[in-house]
């Protein structure tokens, strides 16, 4: 059985937590372990943070979307904005790259997405927005009941 949930919030920095708990939450049903769910939440929050600070540049009427499918022990998490976009998905990748080093970004979110989750997939255009696809499996997870 597949189970879905869509939430979408004001691009504000005071909402990347609620984003993390309210991910982490909808996951919990699976039971995942201590450290599973500790990365998720990593990820989400790192993800979310980019969208926040590099695709609406802190701008508050920009929107954050994240969709979550659990589904056969599978936790696929699609973050989504309609920012600026990435010019360079490689050179983003990097570890240490940061555009915003004003603002002491370390320029590991990629990196720590790519560690902690099974699949990463980057898609952006300029001036139209990004979407992190991120997708883990985990390790005792309960089946969803029908």
């Amino acid at each position: 059985m597949k189970n879905v949930m869509h939430l979408q919030f004001s691009a504000l920095s005071q909402n990347e937590s609620f984003a993390r708990v309210t991910v982490a939450s909808f996951i919990a049903q699976l039971d995942p372990t201590l450290d599973e769910l500790t990365e998720i939440k990593t990820v989400v929050s790192e993800a979310v943070t980019n969208s926040i600070i590099h695709g609406y540049e802190n701008d508050p009427n920009g929107v954050v979307y994240i969709s979550v499918i659990l589904e056969d022990g599978f936790v696929h998490i699609t973050i989504r904005d309609e920012g600026k976009g990435i010019i360079n998905i490689d050179e983003a990748r990097q570890p240490l790259f940061t555009t915003k080093p004003e603002l002491e970004r370390s320029g590991m979110g990629f990196t720590i997405m790519e560690n902690f989750m099974d699949e990463v997939t980057i898609d952006s255009t300029v001036s139209s927005g990004t979407v992190v696809k991120l997708s883990k499996h985990l390790s005792k997870s309960k089946a969803l009941s029908n």
